[in-house]
């Protein structure tokens, strides 16, 4: 049974995640718009699972020749994981690199324009930040072993700053 860690904000993550970037554009070339940094660790000030969460951003109709490339430095697609428009990848054979998740958007997937969204709202909003940092250590200490407990608890907020930032009504 995996334990859900909630941790204080690590000035490293941002490094982490340039050293996975920076594999990641030598094997996909010039096959990709940008390569995000979102989620929880790509919030300066935010408690997260120190897990780094990555958005490959492509042109549409690129995802195949995408899939390869990523396949050749070890990362298996595994389908959307029941969230349209955004791919999941697994890997092996990282042990250098920082644990990380690795998805690839087309470039108006709405589900990447959700993460850049909340992202940039929780990077300039500090009480939104402070927040949903609360929040997620509280649902991680009361639910150490209840993902979906731990992800129902911290909705309410999510939900409210989706409005706030306009990604819903």
């Amino acid at each position: 049974m995996r334990t859900i860690l909630v941790v204080p904000y690590n000035p490293i993550w941002p490094d982490e995640f340039e050293k996975i970037k920076g594999e990641l554009e030598i094997a996909l070339e010039d096959s990709f718009i940008s390569i995000e940094h979102v989620g929880s660790t790509s919030v300066p000030g935010l408690s997260a699972k120190p897990i780094i969460d990555i958005d490959i951003v492509i042109e549409k109709g690129t995802f195949p020749v995408v899939k390869e490339k990523l396949a050749a430095i070890g990362y298996e697609h595994v389908g959307d994981l029941e969230i349209p428009t955004r791919e999941a990848f697994k890997y092996s054979g990282k042990e250098h690199l920082m644990e990380h998740h690795l998805y690839v958007c087309e470039d108006d997937s709405p589900e990447l324009h959700r993460h850049l969204v909340f992202r940039d709202h929780l990077r300039t909003h500090p009480e939104d930040r402070y927040r949903y940092s609360c929040i997620k250590v509280e649902m991680a200490r009361l639910h150490p072993h209840d993902i979906d407990a731990y992800l129902a608890g911290k909705s309410p907020l999510i939900l409210e700053i989706y409005r706030k930032c306009g990604l819903i009504k």
